[in-house]
């Protein structure tokens, strides 16, 4: 288990969290130290919740589509899975027509709501994990939305979103994410 698999388990094992029902919240990630660090923050939390996701068939290069204005993406490119996939990020035009054809996952930066709502809508059902970096209501449809803090980093996770796509979110995350029933 890599270094980013234990800091997500530990995170979601942890008894403290608020919980919001279709939403839940785990605790807070601690940043750690350096120039880029919630750049780095964020690639180790997407990179977890990468782990943590299956796609129908499996993915040796997960194809990361950025669209919008990306703050905190830098070092996305950077991640590896334990299983040996490799991630690669690709620039998305705001007004693709078909995203869900070219992406594994889509990283949505700093966009206006019906830009981000209808890019959510353009992969729903399709097996496309979705997470949001600037939608700290987590109200755009994206199945997961991080929440940025001066020292820490944590998420939202839609579960209505992660319900309605083919691709499966280990049941340990869901578990903690409904308070741990």
């Amino acid at each position: 288990m890599g270094l980013r698999s234990l800091l997500f388990w530990l995170l979601l094992m942890t008894p403290t969290m608020t919980v919001a029902l279709p939403l839940a919240q785990p605790v807070a990630m601690p940043i750690g130290p350096g120039p880029d660090r919630m750049a780095a923050g964020v690639a180790r939390m997407v990179g977890s919740i990468l782990e943590f996701t299956r796609w129908p068939t499996a993915r040796p290069v997960v194809r990361m589509c950025m669209a919008g204005v990306v703050a905190h993406g830098d070092q996305l490119d950077e991640i590896s899975l334990t299983n040996g996939a490799r991630i690669a990020t690709v620039a998305l035009a705001a007004d693709e027509a078909a995203p869900a054809a070219r992406c594994d996952a889509l990283y949505l930066g700093s966009l206006d709501v019906a830009v981000r709502q209808r890019l959510i809508a353009a992969v729903r059902g399709n097996p496309v994990v979705t997470i949001a970096e600037d939608d700290r209501d987590c109200a755009g449809g994206a199945m997961f939305c991080l929440l940025f803090a001066p020292q820490t980093l944590s998420f939202q996770l839609n579960i209505d979103a992660v319900s309605r796509s083919t691709v499966r979110i280990d049941p340990r995350v869901l578990r903690v994410a409904k308070g741990g029933y």
